[in-house]
């Protein structure tokens, strides 16, 4: 399993014992990462001034969490609505055509369930 990226403490942290003269490679020991990042990471701050994770790449969400007053409306709307449904409704009215599988997960992530039955 992957180790999730290291917090922005950590990175100062290892940012500062690097300025205390430690090596690399004992830096990267201490912080469980590899020496590559440590250099990436001195390499960043060095050219942005910052130590924070760089923005993800990829590709937009359909519904952004700005639009998520938007969807909670919808579902108070109509909330008997199958996911089908708020997904037609969603292309009706933002102009933006969602699957059943997108529609579903952008509701989880507004903490909507559509549970049909207490």
């Amino acid at each position: 399993m992957k180790r999730p990226h290291a917090s922005r403490d950590v990175r100062e942290r290892a940012l500062a014992a690097l300025d205390a003269g430690r090596s690399v490679a004992d830096v990267a020991a201490c912080v469980r990462s590899d020496p590559s990042t440590v250099r990436r990471w001195r390499r960043q701050r060095a050219t942005t001034g910052d130590v924070g994770p760089r923005p993800r790449s990829g590709r937009p969400r359909l519904v952004a969490e700005d639009d998520h007053a938007d969807l909670l409306a919808q579902v108070a709307a109509v909330p008997d609505a199958t996911l089908a449904d708020h997904a037609v409704r969603w292309e009706a009215e933002q102009g933006v055509r969602l699957s059943v599988a997108t529609m579903g997960r952008a509701l989880r992530r507004a903490g909507v369930t559509l549970k049909k039955r207490p």
